[in-house]
């Protein structure tokens, strides 16, 4: 007799049967699950990831509550956490605050009399959370894998892309003129009077639409070589002359000389924001940095200002009905800035050692299958194969958690202040991110927190990363059917695993080191097979007559392509000297690993979330994510049946084969 897993494998509740899985697998997998779940009214999507993150809060809570209570000894993680979520909690000591909190910001940029004012009035800002002017960090230098490098790049945009300043449709023009009201209320939150509160919202536009116009398309920035500019800072400064390069440095706190060496990703840009810092008055240089100021600062500042920040970044923008509780809010702001203090006890309570090894096992195997590929692949040279072996050999997989700890003894945190609490907790980050400079790589650094439902590769560290958050059901469960595991997470593992040969990954090596390894006839046989993908997903829709941007998904579309294909082989190859696993619920085993894959991915999107999602994000919808690379695969067209002229099986001569 059948056997139905119901929560432990494929769920047929989720699915729907009036559906064809030939025309439509997502709708197929996944119609009931659409029609019984609405997007919650304090959400923009809702999915399965949505989901998982949704029963995390709930242990977050727990240990949140339970931390704030209870008398933790000075100086524990537990006090920490404890007290950060208390003073979050304090809305009536927030709200008795008022600006307060913002006061001495906006004492400084009043100050401001020359260049020198103004360079140190932007470094102190990124101490304090903000990002005004620029985006700036520390991380490993792309050329040089074992060295830390500081590194600038494009930013100081509120927006959520340069694209936002610059498309002449009526949607983005419609969102400049919403955002221009949005600021113009801010101002007026701030004391200032309609009129003026207007005039200096103008100013805060023109300023970061000139700052839009320098920066670089999101598909311009997926080329690594085109965004890797080393110099020295005396190099930066004659790139970017009339910003005093000096008061910043030494704001932050680093004595730079003029031969250290920096990475400048966009120099285009940083020559636009030098002009402007020489060119315009400095009264719109303190009118942008108050704007940037109240909008870092917005969450802690009270509700007046917490709803107006709401209503246009996540009702206009998103399409969000309704703010999350506040104990979410400040649940998030605890992440951010105490991840692994609050993924410490998060894992203590959720990832037993049972699961690590089991996730382990399977990326194992999956590993196994996609050496396999890559020896049998009739494009690609023998030096480039071995090579690209060799990268998979040296990948380094983490699982669950870090094996050491961040320290935050040095972080103060108390229960007066949650503008202090977080303040502190943003120049904690960036001087600890600044002392990694002359040290060597820390390959033992995450960077997601335990409870993040995600995963990721890391091109310079050479590693897949997967936090325990993500290794759970829908995704993952060592109880469940084999077939569902391989589907899910064992597609999630591929796809990870497949970005170190994506068109971004594979021109970096095994060490991590930005660099050429391909022989000139493997690219070119590469490029012409990622073409093909290019096309399919051009010609897409994420809404109707909103079209995919296959470039900027490129990557994306073609890890799950590959992560499909190689899971789908490791399955395979799990099942040799083993009887035929039984039918559940009418469904075989290859059938339940491609049920398995669509329902982890079970997702919808409000409107607006899907246009800022489509301008964005480098993923593909998930419905397309789905039905995409499912119907280039024979393995799915002959589980399913799908005859010749069905949607979901493209014609053999359109269907991308890479991996």
């Amino acid at each position: 007799m059948a056997t139905s897993l119901g929560a432990r494998g494929i769920d047929p509740s989720l699915m729907d049967p009036s559906a064809a899985p030939c025309q439509d697998f997502f709708q197929y997998a996944n119609g009931g699950w659409l029609r019984r779940n609405p997007i919650p009214a304090d959400q923009g999507t809702w999915g399965s990831f949505n989901e998982l993150k949704e029963r995390n809060r709930v242990i977050l809570r727990e240990i949140l509550e339970e931390a704030a209570a209870a008398g933790a000894a000075p100086g524990s993680l537990r006090q920490k956490v404890g007290d950060f979520y208390a003073s979050g909690m304090d809305t009536a000591a927030i709200e008795r605050a008022g600006l307060g909190p913002l006061k001495p910001a906006l004492a400084r940029i009043a100050r401001i009399r020359d260049g020198r004012g103004l360079a140190a009035a932007l470094a102190r800002a990124r101490l304090e959370g903000g990002g005004p002017g620029f985006s700036f960090g520390v991380g490993q230098d792309d050329r040089q894998s074992t060295a830390y490098i500081a590194q600038f790049a494009q930013g100081g945009i509120c927006l959520p892309d340069r694209d936002c300043y610059t498309a002449t449709d009526p949607k983005s023009r419609a969102i400049r003129e919403e955002y221009l009201a949005h600021a113009t209320r801010m101002f007026g939150l701030l004391g200032e009077g309609p009129r003026l509160a207007r005039a200096h919202a103008g100013i805060v536009l023109e300023l970061e639409t000139r700052l839009a116009r320098a920066s670089m398309t999101r598909v311009e920035r997926r080329d690594p070589v085109a965004v890797y500019h080393r110099m020295t800072v005396a190099e930066l400064a004659e790139t970017a002359p009339g910003f005093d390069w000096g008061a910043w440095f030494r704001t932050l706190g680093l004595e730079a000389q003029a031969s250290d060496r920096v990475l400048v990703r966009q120099p285009a840009f940083f020559r636009e924001f030098a002009a402007m810092a020489r060119e315009l008055p400095l009264a719109q240089w303190r009118t942008y940095l108050r704007w940037q100021a109240v909008t870092a600062a917005a969450p802690a500042l009270g509700p007046a200002f917490e709803r107006e920040s709401f209503a246009f970044f996540g009702t206009t923008l998103n399409g969000v009905q309704q703010m999350p509780e506040r104990w979410k809010r400040v649940q998030d702001a605890a992440d951010q800035a105490l991840g692994e203090a609050l993924g410490r006890l998060y894992v203590e309570r959720t990832f037993s050692p049972e699961a690590r090894t089991r996730a382990l096992d399977l990326v194992a195997r999956v590993r196994g299958a996609l050496a396999e590929r890559l020896r049998s692949l009739d494009w690609m040279g023998g030096a480039t194969k071995a090579a690209a072996l060799d990268k998979l050999a040296r990948l380094t997989v983490k699982i669950g958690y870090p094996e050491r700890w961040r320290d935050y003894s040095g972080l103060e945190v108390t229960r007066a202040s949650y503008a202090e609490n977080l303040r502190r907790a943003s120049a904690f980050e960036l001087r600890r991110d600044l002392a990694k400079l002359g040290r060597p790589i820390d390959r033992g650094e995450w960077g997601m927190t335990p409870p993040t439902v995600n995963a990721y590769y890391d091109p310079q560290m050479n590693e897949i990363v997967f936090p325990a958050g993500i290794l759970q059901p829908p995704f993952f469960d060592p109880a469940a059917d084999d077939a569902v595991n391989y589907g899910a997470i064992g597609m999630v593992i591929g796809h990870e695993l497949t970005h170190g040969f994506d068109d971004q990954g594979r021109q970096y090596d095994a060490e991590g080191n930005l660099r050429d390894w391909w022989t000139a006839g493997d690219s070119a046989a590469f490029t012409e097979r990622t073409g093909l993908v290019v096309k399919q997903f051009d010609a897409l829709e994420a809404l109707p007559g909103l079209p995919v941007n296959g470039r900027l998904t490129l990557g994306e579309n073609i890890a799950d392509l590959g992560g499909l294909k190689i899971a789908f082989a490791a399955f395979r190859k799990s099942l040799e000297g083993r009887p035929r696993p039984a039918d559940i619920d009418g469904f075989g085993p290859e059938q339940r690993f491609f049920l398995g894959y669509a329902q982890a991915w079970r997702f919808h999107a409000r409107e607006e979330a899907a246009r800022m999602r489509a301008l964005v994000d480098p993923h593909s919808p998930p419905r397309l994510r789905v039905n995409a690379p499912l119907a280039n695969l024979p393995e799915f067209v002959q589980a399913f049946g799908c005859g010749a002229g069905c949607p979901m099986n493209n014609p053999a001569d359109a269907r991308p084969v890479i991996w």
